[in-house]
């Protein structure tokens, strides 16, 4: 800390973040199962990808995404473990600022490539349903990997601003965050100067973001218009079927993404708690979730996983 000349006031150059409030003398016993999360999610992503490398029948556009979507959790999961880990398993709540910023550009980078991906895996089925036969000529591995590097460089440049925006703020006086990570939003907060560019420019990123899950709802508009075409009934299950896994991937992205806005929004009397366990279930449950949903839902993966370890495929 220090004082600012001609002023009471204390720059802040440490930040505190917080665990679940009212438990934090059991910390140590909640961080067993946030431990086992990261655990299960980093060896599930993992374990995708490199049964996605090593078998070349993987070797198909729509494994390709799910790869991009698999280094994107684990994004994630890397970005938020240090602080949870900090917080929960050592009762640490304090990080500099330049740390809390460069978390924020992270979670934040990877949270819109994520969006991203789950957008290129919606194109991705509807070209599989409404146009089979040309699937492989249109999603050919050149387009894809230009997707894929297209959509990254577009998330990272829309996050970049970021930290820039808030590093020329002047924090004083609070320095108390809202979560067990930091987000921008968050950080904005405390600013004791103008942060008005920061407020326009972080609703633009989240309105990027969110026109990400309109552009899905369009494409599967145009997906059960197609599979309503389809004559055949068993043929319809069977197209919808192949988009099961990605719908899951979907909701458990964006469902917690819609709650928390929704509470910050009309929450006239909103828990803080509800919103702490929420945010943490944001960056938690994805990349947990993801790899068990596709390995289970997707039979050639769920095949390969199970041969790889050994085990016979039913």
């Amino acid at each position: 800390m220090m004082f600012l000349p001609n002023t009471s006031e204390v720059e802040i150059s440490t930040f505190l973040l917080i665990g679940i409030p009212g438990l934090e003398r059991v910390h140590i016993w909640i961080s067993i199962p946030i431990c086992l999360m990261y655990l299960v999610a980093i060896l599930g992503n993992c374990t995708i990808l490199f049964v996605i490398r090593s078998e070349s029948s993987l070797h198909e556009p729509m494994y390709y995404f799910l790869s991009m979507l698999a280094l994107s959790d684990l994004g994630l999961s890397f970005s938020s473990l240090p602080t949870m880990l900090r917080i929960f398993l050592f009762n640490i709540m304090g990080i500099s600022a330049d740390a809390c910023i460069a978390q924020e550009f992270f979670i934040h980078g990877f949270t819109d490539m994520e969006s991203s991906v789950l957008l290129i895996m919606s194109f991705d089925r509807l070209i599989a349903i409404r146009n089979p036969l040309r699937y492989n000529a249109i999603l050919t591995s050149t387009r894809v990997v230009q997707i894929g590097l297209a959509f990254a460089i577009k998330s990272i440049l829309l996050v970049l601003p970021l930290p820039f925006t808030l590093k020329r703020l002047r924090y004083c006086n609070k320095r108390l965050l809202s979560h067990s990570y930091c987000f921008h939003q968050d950080i904005m907060k405390l600013a004791c100067s103008d942060n008005r560019v920061n407020f326009y420019y972080g609703l633009f990123v989240a309105l990027c973001m969110m026109s990400d899950s309109v552009f899905i709802a369009i494409s599967y508009v145009f997906i059960l218009k197609t599979v309503l075409g389809i004559a055949s009934h068993g043929e319809r299950l069977k197209a919808l079927n192949t988009c099961v896994s990605h719908i899951c991937a979907v909701l458990i992205f964006y469902v917690p993404i819609i709650t928390l806005a929704t509470m910050h929004r009309f929450g006239k009397h909103k828990s803080p708690l509800a919103m702490i366990l929420i945010a943490d279930a944001f960056l938690l449950v994805p990349p947990l979730m993801n790899p068990i949903v596709y390995c289970v839902k997707t039979r050639q993966i769920r095949v390969k996983v199970l041969e790889k370890l050994g085990l016979k495929p039913k």
